[in-house]
């Protein structure tokens, strides 16, 4: 059987991208911004041949203007026929980055419950809801309390809420995200199923295999000459390693390709002359607290110190930190490539979220930077789609 779904909120398509891995059968897509939609329409429509029906731009992509029921029967689908629905509602007014009362009454905050207009109408079998931690903060309780009742209400079992990490399911990134997975209670089976499903990578600590994909396996392999300088800058006084067990670390590391040259996300932030100086008195592995004397950021007034990520080294053997919609600007978070003096490239940024190199993203690079940062990392959704769907059978 043929599972059936559709995208809300689509962005990119990283949940579309995940879902057809997974064997899901997308039959629309919904997407508010246009150089995403034009990302979505050049990968899964021109370049994959599906046919999906995309709804796109401010027009035609702006959720407030498809109605549930017109695009259920443009669909040919009764009211219970379709599997799943997916989405990732903009997160900006749920951001943890936003500080105190921030966000609190934003407006984008109501496109969840708008989501859930979309699942009353189509009924589908279950539905799988991502966005940023935030979401489940004490301030955006009446939203989420209000997405969960309707659930309840419409006949739905919330089987999951809470925050899956995608370093823990092989991508070598630590993303942590909130997921809401709702399942049809004629459908919900009284035995053990568990939502995600059990990690499938793990710390070294935790003496378990395999480890965590680490962020060397998107750049190229490490060049020999620097082991010297990485055990001298960083593992020699902020880590247990020995130096023996530091080569043999970095010795050990699983590279990636070399980016074509003519990939459309092979570029990165031209850095200015002094954004250079800094990149260049960054150690490997480094962060802005690590730069030479001149070259440390001042520290905001107060109490409050700053990010102390920004300007900072990829750390190469671990997974990446979390990439985000600023991820093509060093000045947003450890976004330095782990020893050029640049900021790392797109495609750097997409292959850290899993996503793979045939995958193009279009328009300015601030706008592919954002539809990068904002995607479902492929990787990890197949994981939580494939899940879902052996319950859908």
């Amino acid at each position: 059987m043929t599972i059936k779904a559709i995208d809300l909120f689509a962005g990119a398509g990283g949940f579309t991208l995940a879902a057809l891995d997974a064997g899901v059968d997308v039959l629309a897509a919904i997407e508010f911004d246009k150089a995403a939609a034009h990302t979505y329409k050049e990968n899964f429509i021109n370049a994959r041949k599906q046919k999906i029906d995309l709804r796109a731009g401010k027009d035609f992509g702006d959720i407030n203007n498809v109605a549930p029921l017109e695009l259920r029967e443009s669909l040919n689908l009764k009211k219970g026929e379709l599997d799943l629905i997916l989405g990732g509602p903009p997160c900006q007014g749920f951001s943890t980055h936003r500080i105190k009362g921030a966000g609190v009454n934003d407006p984008r905050n109501a496109l969840l419950l708008r989501y859930f207009e979309f699942v009353n109408e189509f009924n589908p079998k279950a539905f799988l809801v991502e966005n940023v931690a935030g979401l489940l903060w004490e301030r955006h309780k009446d939203f989420l309390d209000k997405f969960i009742s309707l659930a309840e209400d419409a006949g739905y079992i919330i089987k999951f809420c809470g925050i899956v990490n995608a370093k823990d399911y092989g991508v070598p990134q630590n993303r942590k995200r909130v997921f809401i997975y709702g399942l049809r209670q004629d459908l919900d089976r009284d035995d053990d199923h568990v939502f995600p499903p059990e990690p499938t990578h793990f710390s070294e600590a935790s003496g378990k295999r395999p480890l965590w994909e680490t962020a060397s396996s998107v750049f190229e392999k490490i060049p020999k000459d620097l082991y010297e300088q990485y055990w001298e800058e960083y593992f020699k006084n902020k880590t247990k390693y020995s130096y023996e067990q530091t080569m043999d670390l970095l010795s050990s590391l699983t590279p990636g390709r070399k980016v074509e040259e003519d990939d459309l996300c092979n570029v990165h932030m031209q850095p200015t002359a002094k954004m250079m100086e800094r990149f260049s008195d960054t150690p490997l592995n480094g962060g802005r607290e690590d730069a030479g004397e001149k070259h440390r950021l001042k520290c905001h007034s107060g109490e409050y110190k700053g990010h102390k990520d920004v300007y900072g080294r990829i750390l190469i053997h671990l997974p990446s930190n979390t990439i985000t919609t600023g991820c093509n600007n060093p000045s947003k978070g450890r976004f330095v490539h782990p020893w050029l003096n640049h900021g790392m490239t797109l495609r750097h940024a997409a292959r850290l979220q899993s996503f793979p190199d045939e995958f193009n993203f279009y328009g300015s690079s601030t706008e592919k930077a954002r539809q990068i940062g904002n995607a479902v990392p492929p990787l990890l959704g197949k994981v939580l789609i494939s899940d879902i769907c052996s319950r859908l059978n």
